[in-house]
């Protein structure tokens, strides 16, 4: 039925295939919004997923992405036009009258925040207040996929990034993901709701690698550098709105930002979050079979929020 159907925007990124597929596990029907066809979107189809390709950035694929839909779920990457999609999804969202929106905010999103990314994931907040349209916000702390971006420096031997003390309890995707499921298809109690979600427990980035290394038996040591000097080992360009990013969220980080634990995942997931050690055995090939294609530093924020 059509008031049973949801829109998965993202949906063959982190957090958006997981959801489809809980979804489609929940017998709901889903409309995968993807931006290209490839692998990843054929495999959502062949689940049994509605599959359409469309962009954020222009109103008439949102528009029609929304048609039908009972509810829908909103991401965007660590990229400029936050803004203007959420503007959007929101105006569609109001001509369709939704029922929900279940919206991937940040840990940093705050009106003083010194990063355009997290402020404008604030406003965007804001935005989908101002719609009218119920909505609930969520606010990860950083995702435990990012260990699965670095394969590369583990096989160098040393992990080279620009986090020093702070701690932060890594949140799986999956986790997120069965948060996000659950309250597209029971809106009611979370309408109105910022909800930060963490992992299970808080660990320092030397701390995260050494739990690499147990999991892969080699040792792999930590070494703090500055966000410079993690652009120029780079090879491909990631832009100075990531950059700009990266240096405040590393300073959030180091300021204890986004550090906490809570029972959200528990309560409204349905099961405790996955700890980190398992996370990583359970990705133990990806953390060492790609380690060969690998960038050798990879930076780890361009998964979040997707």
């Amino acid at each position: 039925m059509a008031d049973e159907k949801y829109l998965v925007t993202g949906a063959t990124g982190a957090t958006g295939s997981a959801v489809v597929k809980l979804l489609l596990d929940k017998k709901k029907e889903v409309r995968a919004f993807v931006h290209s066809e490839d692998e990843r979107a054929q495999e959502l189809r062949d689940l049994g997923a509605e599959v359409v390709t469309g962009d954020l950035l222009d109103f008439e694929s949102v528009r029609a992405g929304l048609e039908g839909m009972r509810a829908g779920y909103f991401v965007y990457p660590i990229a400029p036009g936050i803004l203007q999609a959420t503007a959007y999804f929101a105006q569609a969202a109001q001509e369709v009258e939704l029922a929900a929106i279940v919206n991937m905010s940040q840990i940093s999103a705050r009106r003083e925040a010194k990063s355009h990314a997290a402020q404008d994931h604030w406003l965007a907040e804001r935005v989908f207040d101002w719609s009218g349209v119920p909505v609930t916000h969520l606010r990860p702390t950083f995702f435990a996929e990012w260990s699965l971006r670095w394969a590369g420096s583990y096989k160098s031997g040393t992990l080279r990034l620009p986090f020093g003390t702070g701690r932060h309890a890594p949140v799986a995707a999956i986790d997120q993901a069965r948060v996000i499921a659950n309250i597209l298809v029971s809106p009611e109690q979370h309408k109105g709701k910022i909800y930060p979600l963490y992992g299970e427990k808080e660990f320092t980035f030397a701390e995260i690698t050494t739990e690499v290394s147990r999991v892969l038996g080699k040792k792999i040591d930590y070494e703090q550098i500055d966000v410079p000097t993690l652009k120029n080992s780079q090879r491909t360009h990631l832009g100075d709105f990531f950059w700009q990013h990266l240096t405040e969220v590393a300073l959030d980080h180091q300021n204890g930002l986004f550090a906490g634990t809570n029972d959200v995942i528990q309560r409204i997931g349905g099961r405790p979050p996955l700890g980190l050690h398992d996370f990583l055995v359970a990705h133990k090939e990806e953390l060492a079979g790609n380690a060969a294609d690998a960038e050798p530093s990879a930076s780890p924020l361009a998964l979040q929020a997707v």
